[in-house]
């Protein structure tokens, strides 16, 4: 968990002083909402050398660098340098870097063990870890008591990809059966 915190406490320095400078950044398109900043493109080389500093011969997969490392990976990082793109670029701070750690079973099978999400703008690290659970910076996190659906709070985004009408119709379905039903 440490070697996680760490490559993305680094990476979040430089993205934190690009954040200030936003409309200085070079901005590619990928597609329609889908953009890549060159802030991007150093938070994930930041991350990946000091991934692999750490742990020589696990796998990566990274957004914009994609598979890297051995291929036959016991152990391999998935990686989101920048996640929240579209915010960060508007100059919106919600925004993080997103670090998980994937097991390979015998069978080929993988499962993530641990991940983090930083957030550097309001300097939370929500972490887990299987078997250890789940915490925000050093206070551990717990399910609510909540029994109700009328007693829980709903929040949420856009989902990505959803640019078009026809592609958020089944999100705005589920949504528009949940909003009745909570708080």
């Amino acid at each position: 968990m440490t070697v996680m915190q760490n490559a993305a406490q680094k990476a979040a320095r430089r993205l934190l002083r690009d954040f200030a400078e936003v409309e200085q950044l070079q901005v590619s398109i990928k597609g329609p909402s889908d953009f890549v900043s060159a802030a991007d493109l150093r938070a994930e080389t930041t991350i990946r050398e000091e991934l692999e500093r750490a742990r020589p011969g696990y796998g990566m997969l990274a957004e914009e660098g994609g598979e890297s490392g051995s291929q036959k990976w016991d152990w391999r990082w998935v990686v989101d340098p920048l996640d929240g793109t579209t915010n960060f670029l508007h100059g919106i701070p919600h925004w993080a870097i997103s670090i998980a750690l994937q097991k390979r079973a015998p069978d080929g099978s993988a499962e993530i063990v641990a991940g983090m999400i930083y957030n550097p703008a309001g300097n939370e690290m929500f972490w887990a870890e299987k078997g250890i659970g789940a915490y925000l910076n050093d206070r551990r996190l717990r399910v609510s008591a909540r029994r109700e659906m009328s007693e829980a709070l709903l929040a949420t985004g856009i989902p990505f990809g959803a640019s078009s009408p026809r592609a958020r119709l089944p999100f705005a379905r589920t949504l528009g059966t949940l909003m009745p039903q909570v708080a």
